[in-house]
């Protein structure tokens, strides 16, 4: 996928893009090549994906909220978990400008990453911050991640940390995983929402691809 083919999608998928949405949408591809070369955060034979693989997967949580839950992340503060090289947080933030992004990550040379092309696309509603989700100490509306690990590894990590709820980008069978995160924790039936990407953008690459929304059944 080219970024043109992606274009086309994302005004299909999401019609309230605007044009300087769209160029920031376009320069990160050169971005992410520079940066790239001198920092490896997304595998070097993967780069001719980034749009597919990467652009496109993070703007899923963005489809989700806003053809399932008729919402988008307007207004809101959200906290990206093991963000790498800015994904899923970067994406979002280009998408939702009134909303507030903490992009954190514990592996400082990838929140190096992170800041620059934040900086160089104009994102003044992304803060980079190299540290462990757990030592933030203040609390979120959304908490967003793409798989840095398993669910009931995962949650602890962020427990405490959101108002809503989690937006959890994971591939394959979780059934498995979801039953041993709502017993661990106990969350309530009803709580974890599995949605298919491939019900919202028709790739081979997306279907065995889910977005977990995992309700704040406390609030």
């Amino acid at each position: 996928m080219n970024y043109f083919d992606f274009e086309t999608i994302l005004k299909d998928r999401l019609p309230f893009v605007d044009d300087l949405m769209l160029s920031r949408f376009k320069a990160m591809d050169a971005l992410y090549r520079d940066w790239n070369s001198r920092i490896n955060v997304i595998s070097r034979k993967d780069m001719d994906n980034l749009y597919l693989h990467h652009v496109l997967h993070s703007l899923a949580v963005a489809g989700y909220l806003e053809t399932v839950c008729g919402t988008g992340l307007s207004g809101k503060t959200v906290l990206d978990v093991g963000t790498g090289g800015g994904f899923p947080g970067i994406p979002l933030a280009v998408l939702y400008p009134d909303a507030s992004f903490t992009l954190c990550d514990s592996i400082g040379k990838k929140t190096l990453v992170a800041s620059n092309v934040a900086r160089s696309l104009g994102l003044e509603n992304v803060a980079v911050v190299n540290d462990r989700a757990e030592n933030l100490g203040r609390k979120f509306d959304y908490v967003v991640s793409r798989a840095v690990t398993s669910l009931d590894k995962f949650y602890p990590w962020v427990k405490g940390c959101f108002n809503e709820g989690i937006l959890y980008l994971k591939g394959g069978d979780v059934a498995e995983e979801i039953s041993r995160l709502m017993g661990t924790f106990r969350l309530p039936k009803g709580s974890v929402h599995p949605w298919r990407i491939d019900s919202w953008v028709n790739d081979p690459f997306y279907e065995e691809k889910l977005v977990i929304f995992i309700e704040n059944f406390c609030k």
